[in-house]
């Protein structure tokens, strides 16, 4: 009995239709709607994030919430990190930083980074 894993994480967007879209178009998430005015994307493993933005009402929640733009996410890519490169930039995403060498949860990858819609710094990695 214990901890036995991530759940989920909660972010924040300032516009619903544009982030939708970027989270399943970009990300390939599913946009399911909760309560509280909320939506949440559903990575393909089961995870999820649950989304604040306007009009919701999430209850409780953090004594300084999470703010649009003001999230930093790390996602793995299940490929090479060219098939990486080349997936954003056939979305007309704007790679920041990369393809670099990073350590994320399984050890050593390459990471590519960019932004969604309200500026939340996103990244892709790639283990060896």
């Amino acid at each position: 009995m214990g901890l036995s894993g991530l759940d989920h994480v909660v972010i924040a967007v300032s516009d619903w239709d544009r982030s939708n879209a970027f989270y399943r178009d970009v990300l390939g998430v599913e946009i399911v709607e909760v309560g509280y005015g909320r939506y949440a994307y559903v990575l393909p493993d089961g995870r999820r994030l649950n989304v604040h933005g306007p009009g919701s009402t999430p209850s409780p929640r953090a004594v300084d919430p999470v703010r649009p733009g003001n999230s930093d996410l790390c996602f793995e890519w299940n490929g090479d990190v060219d098939g990486a490169v080349a997936y954003l930039e056939q979305h007309g995403v704007v790679i920041e930083v990369g393809p670099v060498e990073r350590s994320g949860a399984r050890g050593d990858g390459t990471s590519v980074y960019f932004r969604d819609p309200d500026g939340s710094l996103l990244e892709l990695i790639v283990y060896s």
